[in-house]
């Protein structure tokens, strides 16, 4: 059980990657430094102070840099690479009762898969964003990505199972959207 519950924190925290790469990293710091999460051993340095640091200095580097119109672009094509490390990363370090083989390979599909899913998402949205409206819409969904990355990653730390359903309804919803987009609505008609 106590693996299930670290998959489903590493999990949820790799869907807050995909939105802010850091935010989760340094929420994931906080509540280690707190004693409300435990990683596996060779992972506890994600919960050291020299760690606060780089994940504050550069969560805030990120969220600043998406709200200036061109650097944004820029930081996506950093970030995507970034987003799918960091989801592994945090899903990996969550996990402790495995083999190294099942637990990384458990961490790379999962945890950077579904960061890496987020976050191209998210590229997709603010290139949507970009070309309605000249860039303009941009710091709206610099702003919306950014919340839902902290509560993503709280959420996925205080009430693991809830975060997971809720992922698990976003990409419901997020399927049936691209379908519609893709394929149209199709009205069936009886003969």
């Amino acid at each position: 059980m106590e693996n299930l519950l670290g998959i489903m924190i590493g999990v949820g925290l790799s869907a807050a990657c995909g939105f802010r790469v850091f935010v989760p990293l340094l929420v994931m710091n906080l509540a280690i430094l707190s004693g409300h999460l435990h990683p596996s051993p060779e992972f506890a340095w994600i919960g050291t102070p020299y760690a606060t640091l780089a994940f504050t200095t550069a969560t805030v580097a990120e969220i600043v840099g998406y709200y200036i119109p061109w650097f944004d672009s820029i930081l996506d094509a950093i970030a995507t690479p970034a987003a799918v490390i960091a989801g592994t990363v945090t899903t990996v370090s969550m996990v402790t009762d495995l083999s190294p083989f099942l637990k990384w390979t458990l961490a790379i599909i999962a945890g950077g898969g579904i960061a890496g899913l987020v976050q191209g998402s998210t590229v997709a949205l603010r290139l949507k964003s970009s070309l309605a409206t000249a860039g303009a819409g941009n710091p709206w969904i610099a702003t919306l990505e950014l919340a839902g990355a902290i509560i993503i990653a709280i959420l996925a730390i205080v009430v693991p199972i809830f975060c997971i359903g809720l992922l698990g309804l976003l990409f419901f919803v997020m399927i049936r959207k691209t379908g519609r987009l893709l394929f149209g609505k199709r009205k069936f008609s009886p003969r």
